[in-house]
């Protein structure tokens, strides 16, 4: 069973920074559950917040897109636009968000560790 533990801090402005506990490693998230650092995932870190947006189990086709998340944010430093998932994948976009209880920009991108949304510019 996953150990999962949690502690806030309020910051500047409506930003708030906890900090949780899984697998006993702790992993700072925002208020609204991303990842504050991309290197803190793991596979059972994405698990965890999977279970979070009510994702039980991942599939082959869920974590067919999140490792291409990862692996795009890392080599490029943003996340992939949503021509690119659907090359990748082969998936429409209807199809991909249909995948996550929070599609994805909100469930996807979370479970696979990238920035919140709000964060990021453009």
């Amino acid at each position: 069973m996953m150990e999962v533990e949690y502690r806030s801090e309020p910051l500047s402005g409506s930003l708030t920074q906890e900090v949780r506990v899984i697998e006993g490693k702790e992993i700072l998230v925002d208020n609204e559950g991303f990842l504050w650092t991309a290197e803190d995932w793991t596979g059972e870190v994405a698990k965890v917040l999977a279970a979070d947006i009510g994702l039980e189990e991942i599939n082959e086709d869920q974590w067919r897109i999140i490792e291409f998340l990862r692996r795009f944010y890392l080599h490029n430093g943003r996340a992939p636009m949503n021509r690119d998932l659907k090359a990748e994948t082969g998936l429409s976009f209807m199809e991909m968000e249909a995948l996550f209880p929070s599609g994805i920009r909100r469930g996807a991108r979370r479970i696979a560790g990238l920035p919140n949304p709000k964060t990021c510019p453009g």
